[in-house]
C-alpha cells in the first residue's frame, strides 16, 4: 500500500508544474487527500486538501490563486497544478491520504524554483 508522487523538477520563477499522486494497492475514493511540503530547515506545512468526492477544497494562503488541487478517482490519482511558481515554493512535496484512522504518506517529489 503506497502513494507515489511524480511531476517535480526544476522550474524558473513564474513557471508551472503539475504534481501527481497515485495510489498503489488501495483506492483513493474514500480518502481525503492533502498535499504538504517541506523546505530545508522548515517544518512540513499543509498546502492544499481535497475531500473524497472532490466537492471541497482548501488552500494555504500562500498558494491561493496559484495552485489547484483536483482528483480523478477513476485513475486513482490526485493532482496539484502549480502556477506562478516562486523560489519560496521550493520544497519536497508530499501527498497524504486520510480515512478515519488510516493514513498514508508518499515519499515526496522535489520542486525547485530557481533561475
Amino acid at each position: 500500500l503506497q502513494l507515489v508522487e511524480s511531476g517535480g523538477g526544476l522550474v524558473q520563477p513564474g513557471g508551472s508544474l503539475t504534481l501527481s499522486c497515485v495510489a498503489s494497492g488501495f483506492t483513493l475514493d474514500d480518502y481525503a487527500i492533502g498535499w504538504f511540503r517541506q523546505a530545508p530547515g522548515k517544518e512540513r506545512e499543509g498546502v492544499s486538501r481535497i475531500n473524497n468526492d472532490g466537492g471541497g477544497t482548501n488552500y494555504a494562503d500562500s498558494v491561493k490563486g496559484r495552485f489547484t488541487i483536483s482528483r480523478d478517482n477513476a485513475k486513482n490519482t490526485v493532482y496539484l497544478q502549480m502556477n506562478s511558481l516562486q523560489p519560496e515554493d521550493t520544497a519536497v512535496y508530499y501527498c497524504h491520504a486520510l480515512k478515519g484512522w488510516a493514513d498514508y504518506w508518499g515519499q515526496g517529489t522535489q520542486v525547485t524554483v530557481s533561475s
